[in-house]
């Protein structure tokens, strides 16, 4: 990316090099409907498999599990609609930090929202508060997209199953369904659904140096759907269209990479994490990070700059070469203050002063000293 500092991976990646050269032949050598009964789209078929079949592998789950979605907005509304579709006379929990694609579909129904610790981790015993016989889903993101909050989701699930069994002994046969919106997640964390006792996990190929528009629903075979693009029965008629075979080939790929290099990674990622820290407490010492520091993604630093006015901060760095953001890209239009900050307890001043750095592969030693001394200079 030439001269640019890159920072806010958590909005969108670069493609990888070795993505682009597997989707590529999809394009035009092997561009045949998957449907299709001729030889030729039968080989694009078993290629598409291939990579529901290597993605599945990562989560722990069957291929038959792996729905794919037009990206995560996408997986999420799906996992959302078509599980309250079921059950029209039911509610949803969600916690109150969720991506706008959760919050904004949840709310369409009755729900219900979780409150989170001032470290914004989701409070567990108070979301399972918010459960009644009637709820029958529960959302709650795997990590945040903008203070990178890695989120309790195996406590979670195991406070579920204790009452799925109490239901039984009731009679209350209506399902109790955990979603996790994986996407800011994936390069970093272990995705098996079995380990994390999730029913359903949304994946997100934009955000894992894969294909923007690409992504996928895991739904475990004991939940019930309804289908929100109906046709040509796809997808287990879950998503009827063609389906994008290039980004399903890119989605595979990209997830093997990142699951393959995550480890290495998230301990390069951890100790530039932790100088950035250490340059904003040495030259900013009336900044505040937001988030838990322990509970966090390594690629993630969110600060306040009190009395600073985060829309010039991102302007001036940008004439700078350095490209952060305020919060999440998905909201970056809305003078509303970031939602997420305010559910943890922050003021709208302090969110209005607040900017997201998200580190990348391209991230080095020398852009975390470079970004500190530009903000030096324009803090002043």
């Amino acid at each position: 990316m030439n001269d640019l500092i890159y920072l806010d991976h958590a909005a969108a990646t670069p493609l990888d090099p070795a993505v682009q050269a597997a989707m590529r032949p999809y394009f035009r050598e092997k561009f045949f409907n998957p449907s299709a009964t001729y030889l030729a789209a039968q080989h694009v078929r078993a290629d598409l498999e291939a990579a529901r079949a290597r993605i599945a592998h990562w989560l722990g789950a069957r291929p038959s599990e792996v729905i794919f979605t037009a990206g995560g907005t996408e997986a999420n509304n799906l996992a959302i609609r078509g599980t309250v579709q079921q059950f029209p006379d039911s509610n949803v929990v969600v916690s109150a930090i969720e991506h706008e694609s959760v919050l904004a579909t949840a709310r369409q129904f009755e729900c219900r929202e979780a409150a989170v610790t001032p470290g914004g981790i989701v409070d567990v015993p108070g979301t399972v508060a918010l459960i009644d016989d009637r709820t029958v889903l529960v959302s709650v993101m795997y990590a945040n997209n903008e203070v990178g909050t890695i989120q309790p989701i195996r406590q979670i699930a195991q406070a579920l199953e204790e009452i799925r069994q109490a239901r039984q002994k009731q009679g209350n046969l209506r399902p109790l369904y955990l979603h996790t919106d994986a996407a800011q997640a994936a390069a970093y964390l272990d995705l098996h659904t079995a380990r994390l006792g999730v029913d359903l996990m949304t994946i997100n190929g934009g955000k894992i140096y894969g294909p923007k528009q690409s992504g996928a629903l895991f739904v475990g075979s004991r939940v019930r759907l309804t289908p929100q693009i109906t046709g040509g029965g796809q997808e287990r008629n879950y998503r009827s269209g063609t389906e994008n075979v290039a980004g399903v080939i890119g989605l595979a790929k990209a997830l093997d990479l990142v699951q393959e290099r995550r480890h290495e990674e998230t301990r390069r990622l951890q100790t530039l994490q932790t100088l950035f820290f250490e340059q904003l407490a040495a030259h900013f010492p009336e900044a505040a990070v937001n988030g838990s520091r322990k509970h966090r993604l390594p690629n993630n630093v969110h600060v306040t700059f009190p009395g600073r006015d985060n829309e010039r901060l991102i302007f001036q760095l940008d004439a700078a070469g350095i490209l952060c953001a305020a919060g999440s890209a998905c909201s970056a239009s809305s003078d509303e203050p970031s939602h997420v900050l305010k559910a943890m307890g922050k003021t709208d001043a302090t969110a209005q002063s607040s900017l997201r750095f998200t580190m990348g592969r391209d991230t080095t030693e020398g852009s975390i000293h470079r970004v500190t001394e530009v903000l030096r200079n324009v803090t002043r």
